[in-house]
């Protein structure tokens, strides 16, 4: 804290120092020159020194006419401390050392052609006030020397914060303050350059300022509360921003708001009290209704122009106005923005328009009475799906029995309440996720995720995310899986079996299938043009020591060059194909990993991109990932939330 008896005293002791302070007159042949021996003469350095340019110099032509710089100097009035008189600081007081409320008062004196003027500033809080003697002390340093001794007194016990008239000074208007204007290119800031008065010189005012920068072409953007404070505070010879433009800024373009949920990556599963996953409660399904409102357009909006400092107008964009995502079954509102269903349905939102799809309800099995099902919507199977049928939907599938060996293909999500059991050559596809009690025997392929509560049995299963296993039964046992970020599972493999179960992540599963399979296709080519060219070289040994060959044998050696042309290209555009899938897997950046709630049994093969961990002893509770282009065990990792609880609608009980 400071004390402030003390602090008083140190200005009273300092403002008698000052008074004893004598001004010195210096010429030197630059400013700069004259500047540092006045500093010499009163013992100061440079920072601590005020000065007023009596005359100014000239550098003259060859030497002749030459003149110098002549300017009065003293020292700057500070209230200063004399333990602080060594630091950087220059002894100046610090106020930052002073609670944020208590403000010390300040005195002004501005010179203008209707005399001198004398402005006192209030103190906040327990700041210290100007005293008369401050104010006497600023006036002469001004060479005022004709002023109301008695109204200073009363200028200084009012502090009105405005300026007074208090008396009068030897006008010298060849040594007025003077300031110039620079604008920048683009004219998006204005400067000025302000020159400190002599003796005798005026100040310049905040209307001078204006009324100048008016003149010269700034308009728009000026600081004028930073100018007032300039005008008793300016800094001289200095380059400061006055003015500034502002920059345009575009408008925002025209977007939806949905009244439905598109992200389906916000779905939560809830596990029940008996371990299985509670389906009723998915709401994956959007159901509306005729004239529900589905979504609202949200105009654009116009954009703001910019301003140059000169009053130039920048333009600016004005938003789009996109039109509105109408699919199948919607129509627009009469105020020309809302989106309206036509029918009762599911909301989709595919290639980013609007749908509703109705729904076609099998009230039974699907089985020789339905036929094979195609369906441009949802379709809800009250029964079971038999061996030897398909269902395709162009929207969502739900079937509330058992889907055995038969084809599932669903541009949406695919919900089977009790299971799957393919034996071996059923499948099920879907554009989006897949829910299930059990998988079994089966080839599953989903665009999103696979959801199971009790397990998943010597199937081929492909996520483009996830693979979640999770329940009281939830075993993943023999097979290959395969998603890009995550399979987790209560169990993984099996102490009796011998089947062989594969967990793959970190790749994407359908560019890996495509992958291997140009693999194979590559292989199969190859050995047909290593068979190629072993004939071609027989033919060709045979020609060069017979000098011909027959026209038969001539015919199939052109033949066969023809063929290895071919399959030298089909070749070449195979190895594009598979440098671009490679590339592909690799620039691939989800960090995969494999996770066992309980245990991993030995067996279990791990693949995390390109790294195996083929696991030979048994783990409780663990989770693996890459780390160092190794396959490393850490400790479980529950599944993201997102697949730990269901939102409403489905059960798989």
């Amino acid at each position: 804290m400071v004390d402030f008896v003390r602090l008083q005293n140190m200005v009273r002791e300092r403002l008698e120092q000052d008074r004893s302070v004598q001004a010195v007159t210096v010429s030197a042949p630059t400013l700069e020159a004259a500047v540092a021996e006045a500093a010499t003469l009163l013992d100061l350095p440079v920072r601590r020194l005020e000065y007023e340019v009596i005359e100014k110099g000239t550098p003259g032509i060859f030497g002749s006419g030459k003149k110098d710089w002549t300017i009065s100097a003293y020292e700057r009035i500070v209230i200063a401390s004399d333990e602080d008189e060594d630091e950087d600081t220059g002894g100046v007081f610090d106020t930052a050392d002073l609670i944020n409320e208590d403000l010390d008062g300040d005195c002004f004196v501005h010179l203008s052609p209707d005399g001198a003027f004398l402005k006192i500033i209030p103190p906040k809080g327990k700041g210290r006030k100007v005293t008369e003697a401050d104010a006497v002390r600023l006036i002469q340093a001004r060479y005022v020397t004709q002023f109301d001794q008695e109204l200073v007194s009363r200028v200084v016990k009012d502090a009105s914060g405005g300026y007074i008239r208090i008396g009068e000074f030897e006008h010298r208007p060849l040594n007025d303050s003077t300031v110039t204007v620079d604008i920048s290119e683009g004219e998006m800031k204005a400067f000025i350059t302000v020159t400190a008065p002599g003796i005798g010189g005026c100040d310049i005012s905040v209307e001078t300022f204006l009324s100048f920068l008016r003149n010269n072409r700034v308009v728009y953007g000026v600081n004028e509360e930073f100018l007032r404070d300039f005008a008793d505070r300016p800094i001289y010879r200095e380059r400061v921003v006055v003015a500034e433009g502002s920059k345009p800024v575009n408008g925002r373009d025209s977007y939806i708001q949905y009244n439905f949920e598109t992200d389906q990556t916000k779905l939560k599963l809830r596990e029940g009290s008996n371990g299985r996953i509670d389906f009723k409660d998915l709401n994956i399904i959007k159901n509306v209704v005729e004239n529900q409102p589905l979504a609202r357009k949200i105009p654009p909006e116009p954009g703001t122009v910019g301003r140059t400092v000169t009053g130039k107008v920048i333009p600016a964009k004005n938003g789009r106005d996109n039109p509105l995502p109408l699919g199948k079954n919607v129509h627009i509102g009469d105020d020309g923005a809302t989106i309206i269903a036509d029918i009762n349905g599911q909301v989709i939102l595919a290639g980013g328009k609007i749908n509703v799809e109705p729904v076609y309800t099998v009230q039974g099995d699907v089985n020789l009475k339905t036929g094979n099902i195609i369906f441009l919507g949802t379709v809800i199977i009250n029964g079971n799906v038999e061996d030897g049928f398909s269902v395709k939907a162009a929207g969502n599938i739900e079937v509330n029995g058992t889907v055995e060996k038969a084809e599932l293909d669903a541009e949406g999500d695919i919900i089977v309440h009790q299971g799957i059991t393919g034996k071996n050559t059923g499948t099920v596809k879907a554009g989006r996720s897949i829910w299930a009690r059990f998988i079994e025997n089966a080839v599953i392929e989903s665009g999103n995720m696979v959801v199971v509560s009790d397990g998943i049995i010597n199937s081929q299963v492909d996520a483009y995310k996830r693979i979640v296993c999770q329940g009281k039964r939830a075993h993943i046992v023999g097979g290959r899986l395969r998603a890009s970020e995550e399979i987790n599972a209560k169990i993984l493999g099996s102490p009796t079996s011998g089947t062989e179960t594969i967990c793959e992540v970190g790749i994407d599963p359908k560019s890996k299938v495509q992958l291997e399979e140009l693999t194979e296709k590559k292989e199969t080519m190859e050995k047909q043009l290593e068979d190629i060219q072993l004939n071609l070289q027989t033919l060709i040994n045979i020609k060069r020591q017979r000098k011909s060959l027959p026209e038969d044998k001539e015919a199939y050696m052109r033949e066969l060059m023809d063929k290895r042309q071919l399959i030298s290209g089909d070749l070449q555009k195979i190895n594009e194909d598979m440098k671009r899938l490679q590339e592909f897997l690799n620039s691939i950046k989800v960090r995969g990993k494999v996770s066992a709630s309980s245990k991993v049994y030995p067996g279990v093969k791990i693949l995390i991109r390109d790294a195996m961990n083929d696991v030979r002893t048994e783990y409780r509770a663990v989770t693996f990932i890459l780390e160092d282009n190794l396959v490393r065990v850490t400790k479980y990792e529950e599944p993201d939330e997102e697949t730990k609880r269901a939102p409403d609608g489905y059960t798989a009980n």
